[in-house]
């Protein structure tokens, strides 16, 4: 096994390089703690971020959904090309 394929194997597989997949991930990540503090800032003072936190699921899991449905379609369109070009070549 090559010593990068660990780290590149998933970011290909969503179309994506190392790097794009780092700051896609980190993103996601800071969203998430920005959840995550309104939740206990809401818990501490009830009248404070009242839909906050659960705005911020819904919008993040609609985002990764997306992408994750572009990955796929993504995907599948590479597989025909690939069908595609080696019937193809094999004509």
């Amino acid at each position: 096994m090559k010593p990068l394929r660990p780290f590149t194997t998933h970011p290909a597989s969503v179309g994506e390089s190392y790097f794009g997949h780092l700051l896609t991930a980190a993103r996601f990540g800071l969203r998430m703690i920005v959840g995550g503090l309104a939740c206990l800032l809401h818990g501490l003072f009830p009248f404070l971020c009242v839909t906050t936190g659960s705005d911020r699921v819904r919008k993040l899991h609609a985002e990764m959904t997306a992408r994750c449905e572009r990955a796929r379609a993504s995907d599948t369109q590479r597989s025909v090309s690939e069908i595609a070009n080696t019937s193809r070549i094999g004509a």
